[in-house]
C-alpha cells in the first residue's frame, strides 16, 4: 500500500497550533476534511480551544444537486409522498451532520431543500402559484428541524455518581 501524496500530509493542529504558527509568522492553522466534515482549530466563547466541525461544502452541494434532480423526477407526485421522502432525506442528513458547531450548515441544508421543493411545486402547472406562507407550512410539517444530535463528548460521557 502507498499513501497518496496529495491526500496525505502532516499538519499542525490542536490546542497550541495557533500560538505556534503565530510565533513562526505562518498564519492560521490549516484545516482538513475527514468523514464529511471540515475540521477547524477554533475557540469557544470563553476563549478556550475547540475543534470546529462543519459540513464539507462539496458534499453539501452534491447532496443538494441530488435532491434537486430527484425532486424534478417526482414533480407531479402528491405532496404527502414527496414530503415523506424529503423528510427521510433531510432527517438522515441532519442525524449524520448534527454535531456541535455545525448548526448553521444544517439550517442552510434544510432551507435550501425547502427552496428547491418550492421551485418544483411552482413549476407543476402554468398557474402553479404556491405562496411562500403555504410553503413555510409545508416545510414545517414535512422537513425535520435542524438540531444537534451528537452532543459534545464531555456532555455525552458525563457520569453522575
Amino acid at each position: 500500500m502507498e499513501l497518496h501524496p496529495d491526500k496525505t500530509r502532516l499538519l499542525e493542529f490542536g490546542r497550541n497550533a495557533a500560538d505556534n504558527r503565530k510565533r513562526q509568522g505562518l498564519g492560521k492553522p490549516e484545516t482538513f476534511a475527514f468523514l464529511g466534515f471540515t475540521h477547524i482549530c477554533g475557540k469557544t466563547s470563553r476563549g478556550r480551544f475547540a475543534v470546529l466541525r462543519q459540513t464539507v461544502r462539496k458534499r453539501l452541494q452534491a447532496k443538494l444537486s441530488e435532491v434537486k434532480a430527484e425532486l424534478r423526477r417526482r414533480m407531479h407526485d402528491p405532496i404527502p409522498a414527496v414530503g415523506r421522502w424529503l423528510s427521510s432525506v433531510v432527517g438522515g442528513h441532519i442525524r449524520y451532520y448534527g454535531v456541535p458547531t455545525n448548526r448553521y450548515a444544517l439550517a442552510h441544508f434544510r432551507f435550501s431543500v425547502g427552496k428547491l421543493w418550492h421551485h418544483v411545486l411552482r413549476r407543476r402547472s402554468q398557474r402553479g402559484r404556491v405562496p411562500w406562507e403555504r410553503m413555510k407550512r409545508l416545510i414545517d410539517r414535512w422537513l425535520p428541524p435542524a438540531r444537534i444530535y451528537h452532543p459534545y463528548p464531555w456532555r455525552r460521557m458525563r457520569v453522575i455518581t
